[in-house]
């Protein structure tokens, strides 16, 4: 068997010890960018549908004619085509995404260029660009804000300007101009070339032709810019978030948020009524002495991340890991009205978790892990030390008095050992202190090592 297969072997073998598997690869910059996409195309997708709805209802209002079923039909083919992009779409090149948005505008220009067969005006092919549709294309335009990179929107307007431009060209290059019409409205505007090139049927008017695709296009490239700024405004947020994962992986939630919301959030050195709390495996040393280093190793990472669950959920702080232990702070780095009845319920949630671990620890025939807790409630120095490398420290008598009644559990042979402190904090918070403190026992005058005057305790 090789050295893997038997690395593996333990680690299969020390399963339950194991925490909860999660995915820590922090894809956020992906999976934000496919989200918004997600989005876009949903929001894209309802704009167009409502945008051709109106469309429609304008289209009978501005020719109350059944020929003007043609441009519906266009309509449900963009609205269905509209679908189908929404459907392909996804981060990144999609061929069959750009080639539906180049069929997109390919039925726009068509249903716009190619007469109405459903029309039995008989009229020159040039006064199909009269109708001011080109104006239509905005709407495609603006939607593609909603779903799209930049350069996909640069891309909607350079394929309209083709397209349109190729169209008009085309249709120049065919055209039969109705015989006569041209010269006599030359002669009814005599004097007047300009007005008479105007509202000259057969004038497929060239100069407005240009200036439309060229408006066209300068609006276009200013809203990709703008959809570049954007992306780059939400990689930026992405990568945030990421950092701030990162972060949490290494602090509690609550001082990542005070580090995120402020600039020097922490620095400032001051003095505040905090309850801390600290827990221990209790004879972890004789437990480790003589195991195989990858059960150990297992063992504390499933005690941490039980413990550190339990600290964030009682929205205390992960001060830091000692060892086998741990110590966390309940009003750090912002003081709230429930610090003592944080870290009281915390602790008791610790002593139920450690035993519905130790029970799958029976099961699996694994001996089970006995803990010491200690909470106490008092008055600490806050603040920043360090120089580059910053750490937020909490110093002070409370911080040692918790210390030791974590020690004193060894004493007494008990599991939590709670100050009579905390206990009078939790009732004045507001707390029913007999529900806090179910199973608690009294002990007046308790001496403490390390402590001058002995205390009145509650342990459990």
């Amino acid at each position: 068997m090789s050295e893997t297969t038997a690395s593996e072997s333990r680690l299969e073998r020390f399963s339950i010890t194991k925490p909860d598997v999660y995915d820590l690869d922090n894809k956020y910059t992906e999976a934000a960018l496919e989200r918004h996409k997600r989005e876009g195309l949903e929001l894209a997708v309802r704009a167009r549908w409502i945008a051709m709805g109106l469309t429609g209802i304008l289209l009978i209002f501005l020719n109350p004619q059944w020929e003007v079923l043609w441009y519906h039909f266009i309509l449900l083919l963009i609205c269905a085509n509209g679908w189908l992009i929404q459907r392909a779409g996804r981060v990144g090149q999609s061929r069959i995404e750009l080639l539906l948005i180049f069929v997109d505008l390919l039925i726009m220009t068509l249903g716009m260029i190619v007469p109405n067969p459903f029309s039995d005006d008989v009229r020159p092919l040039a006064m199909q660009y009269r109708f001011d549709n080109f104006q239509y294309f905005f709407i495609i335009l603006a939607a593609g804000t909603l779903a799209y990179s930049w350069s996909t929107v640069v891309a909607i307007g350079s394929w309209t300007v083709m397209m349109w431009t190729a169209g008009w060209v085309i249709a120049w290059w065919v055209a039969t101009p109705i015989p006569g019409i041209s010269e006599r409205v030359a002669d009814a505007l005599v004097g007047y070339p300009d007005v008479a090139e105007w509202l000259n049927p057969n004038s497929f008017m060239p100069e407005l032709r240009i200036q439309q695709v060229i408006v066209f296009m300068m609006v276009a490239v200013t809203l990709g810019i703008s959809m570049r700024r954007l992306n780059r405004l939400l990689m930026t947020n992405a990568g945030l978030e990421r950092e701030r994962a990162n972060l949490s992986r290494y602090f509690s939630p609550n001082v990542v948020d005070e580090l995120s919301q402020n600039d020097e959030p922490l620095k400032q050195i001051r003095k505040e009524n905090i309850a801390v709390l600290f827990i221990d495996i209790v004879g972890f040393t004789k437990f480790a002495a003589g195991r195989d280093p990858y059960e150990v190793i297992e063992v504390l990472r499933g005690f941490h991340a039980r413990m550190e669950t339990e600290v964030f959920r009682h929205h205390g702080t992960l001060d830091k890991y000692l060892g086998d232990g741990l110590m966390a702070t309940f009003g750090t780095p912002v003081p709230t009205p429930l610090d003592a009845s944080n870290a009281v319920a915390c602790a008791r949630d610790m002593v139920t978790v450690i035993d519905r671990w130790n029970l799958e620890r029976r099961r699996a025939g694994e001996p089970e892990i006995q803990v010491g807790i200690g909470v106490h409630y008092g008055p600490v120095v806050l603040g920043d030390i360090g120089a580059n490398r910053l750490e937020f420290a909490v110093i002070g008598d409370a911080v040692n008095v918790s210390a030791k009644l974590e020690a004193l559990t060894r004493d007494l042979g008990v599991r939590v050992v709670l100050s009579d402190a905390v206990r009078v904090q939790v009732i004045e918070e507001g707390n029913n202190i007999a529900e806090q403190t179910v199973g608690f026992v009294k002990h007046e005058n308790q001496p403490v090592r390390g402590v001058q005057q002995p205390m009145d305790i509650w342990v459990q």
